[in-house]
């Protein structure tokens, strides 16, 4: 059942067994598991069926670290999550990057890859891309077009897949159908209201931004809103425990990684579609399918003490013919535009992470002329499109390329530094923002710069070009990079409570009924997209709760 909590017939207090705050890639993956359960769920979602600007302002914050970042448009407050904008990439963590490296302060997962490796494979099936195996840190399908080879001690090719849905749209119907399922849409939570002491949960305190208020009571309960949300809900949660729950020591907020992005140089060449073509996003065929990446060797990792890193080829094209442009404005112009509010904000927040393409009014670089002008200009042009044709048949782009850039992915070192707080400003419901102190250590800086030697001379090297790197890379500057909108750590996993705020069952050290799922609870990040590892982690959790709460069944207590 889905319920809007600000419609006139929401209802009053709700008792559940289980209540999950947050319906993203998390929290739809443990709500589906317990579909068809004799487990009662309510899941809690601050937005809407489809993006509204007034839920997304209670994103809004503050950055006071270097570099600058938005809180506000690097996530999307709406059923289905900020996985609305990505882009589907799937893939798994390496052993290594689970590991305790020596180099790397902080490092070290208490779950091993052997662990986890199950939890992977079920997270295949809900991401609907289980025709492709995997291992260590790659998908093993072959690709359709052979990558690039290189010395297995520098670089190698890592395989993502590529997932055809996306997770709000895929599991609504089955949600709302299930009768255990209860969906409050426009519900925010106020605060988790513990008990004396803090050692569990007695309710959670919901709110609309049109003014009622209500009160969830649960066995258990999940807080599944992102990297940023859980520890800001974690530090709001202060009426019992002043510090906020799970703060004990101090840690609720630390340790925030994002995966740092920039531009590392240019490749100069006579042959860039033999670096790119490979790459190309594009290119990829069947309604699931896979790509290589480019990432730093085990081995070259060690060698140099360096953090995980990948990076891609774009190929940056020269002047465009009269006849492609022509085309190209005419599809524009027979696009149809965006005018409702939902996609409209999905454009804004994609443009403000350059994921995307498409204009804020929705018209994707509308071309003002007729469709009649543009059909002759086509018309005009058709010469250079008989020479696309030809040039797609021998697998060569459209428009010639006339250099490539290079741009870095990097996982971030654990930082203790770098963390979220509260400011002192307070959003539409009265509760404190989030404040963003996101810093780079130098074990950061170097990897960049060391990576982006290494990458710039061996990709140059396959394509008998010229590495040309970018001022900060030599230069003793700030690097110009910015986040990717992949939150991490801040409630980070550790079997041990004066180093993590949950342990390895995603339990909040210290009390009873509380977990938590998503990003914040790694300890590290490697290269990787981290929503395959969330969904994994979800299930995982899911699995565990399942088997306490159906004990509970078992013996009446529910």
């Amino acid at each position: 059942m889905i319920i809007d909590y600000q419609s006139a017939s929401h209802p009053g207090d709700i008792e559940t067994d289980l209540c999950i705050i947050g319906a993203g890639a998390a929290g739809i993956a443990i709500a589906h598991s317990f579909i068809g359960t004799p487990v009662n769920v309510c899941m809690i979602e601050s937005g809407g069926l489809s993006g509204e600007q007034r839920n997304q302002a209670l994103y809004e914050g503050a950055s006071v670290g270097s570099p600058p970042f938005d809180p506000g448009t690097s996530r999307m407050r709406v059923f289905g999550g900020s996985c609305n904008l990505w882009g589907g990439g799937c893939i798994p963590l390496s052993r290594q990057d689970l590991s305790e490296r020596e180099w790397v302060p902080h490092s070290g997962w208490p779950l091993s890859y052997s662990e986890l490796k199950p939890y992977y494979t079920r997270a295949r099936s809900f991401c609907q891309i289980d025709s492709h195996d995997f291992e260590d840190g790659s998908f093993l399908t072959p690709l359709a077009r052979p990558p690039l080879p290189f010395d297995d001690d520098k670089l190698v090719n890592q395989i993502f897949a590529r997932s055809p849905i996306l997770f709000g749209e895929a599991y609504r119907e089955q949600l709302e159908h299930a009768p255990n399922i209860k969906i409050l849409l426009h519900t925010n939570l106020l605060e988790l209201h513990a008990s004396p002491g803090g050692s569990c949960v007695r309710e959670a305190h919901i709110a609309t931004l049109d003014g009622h208020r209500g009160v969830v009571r649960a066995r258990h309960y999940v807080l599944a809103c992102g990297g940023i949300e859980n520890a800001r809900l974690l530090l709001l949660s202060d009426s019992t425990v002043p510090q906020g729950l799970g703060n004990q020591h101090d840690l609720v907020g630390r340790f925030f990684m994002d995966h740092p992005s920039g531009k590392l140089g240019t490749v100069h060449t006579d042959q860039p579609h033999r670096l790119t073509r490979p790459y190309d996003r594009e290119l990829g065929k069947g309604p699931r399918p896979t790509f290589p990446e480019i990432g730093l060797a085990h081995e070259a990792q060690k060698t140099h003490r360096l953090l995980n890193g990948r990076v891609h080829p774009f190929a940056v094209e020269g002047p465009t013919p009269k006849g492609i442009r022509a085309l190209r404005d005419l599809r524009a112009a027979l696009r149809p535009p965006v005018r409702d509010e939902g996609a409209l904000l999905e454009a804004r927040l994609c443009a403000a992470m350059k994921n995307g393409s498409t204009r804020l009014d929705g018209a994707a670089a509308m071309p003002e002329e007729s469709i009649g002008v543009l059909a002759l200009r086509l018309g005009l042009g058709a010469g250079d499109i008989v020479k696309a044709f030809l040039h797609k048949v021998t697998d060569k782009p459209t428009v010639r390329a006339t250099h490539v850039d290079l741009v870095g992915y990097f996982e971030q070192a654990p930082n203790p530094h770098s963390r979220i707080t509260l400011s002192h400003e307070r959003d539409a419901l009265g509760q404190r923002k989030v404040c963003v102190d996101w810093r780079l250590t130098p074990l950061d800086l170097r990897t960049y710069r060391t990576a982006a030697t290494l990458f710039g001379n061996e990709l140059a090297q396959a394509c008998n070009g010229r590495f040309e790197p970018e001022p900060w890379v030599t230069e003793d500057t700030m690097p110009l990079v910015r986040g990717t909108a992949h939150h991490i750590g801040t409630t980070r996993m550790s079997d041990d409570p004066r180093t993590g705020v949950v342990d390895r069952h995603c339990r909040v050290h210290g009390i009873d009924n509380l977990h938590i799922a998503g990003s914040s609870v790694f300890p590290t990040g490697g290269w990787a997209f981290p929503t395959f590892t969330i969904v994994a982690l979800s299930l995982r959790l899911a699995e565990h709760l399942r088997g306490a709460l159906m004990t509970c069944a078992s013996t009446g207590m529910l």
